[in-house]
């Protein structure tokens, strides 16, 4: 089967650098499918889930915020954050969703407001991925 190059680095550092089949991931204009052959393209990333195809096997993850490139053939994706999904703290994406829910009922200014929304679709995307494990 055909393949690109793909590298997934955080400034956490480097989680996948190898071949893969495809990758499909959210771009803030909604989800973009990468196959082999490509055209060279560059985007903003959203937060939701990621799909890495790799020797026929497809692996779930986390993907919050970064940009993703593809030039000449090389694919790199570079997220704020990356969770392989057998990586996420279940717990802590718990404890993190309802503290965001709580922050929500409370009054809050239009930025804290913002800050809460992010937590907790942070949260939902990671408890989301964390059932593909």
């Amino acid at each position: 089967m055909a393949s690109f190059h793909l590298q997934i680095v955080t400034p956490d550092g480097s989680f996948f650098d190898g071949e893969a089949e495809s990758l499909l991931v959210r771009s803030v204009e909604g989800d973009v499918c990468i196959l082999p052959g490509h055209c060279d393209y560059v985007t903003a990333l959203g937060m939701g889930e990621a799909q890495v195809v790799t020797g026929g096997a497809r692996r779930f993850g986390a993907c919050i915020g970064g940009m993703l490139a593809v030039t000449g053939g090389r694919v790199r994706l570079v997220p704020t954050t990356f969770e392989w999904a057998e990586q996420i703290d279940v717990a802590r994406a718990a404890r993190s969703e309802a503290k965001a829910r709580e922050q929500l009922a409370q009054k809050l200014s239009a930025q804290e407001l913002e800050l809460a929304q992010a937590r907790l679709k942070r949260a939902l995307v990671r408890s989301s991925v964390a059932k593909r494990a």
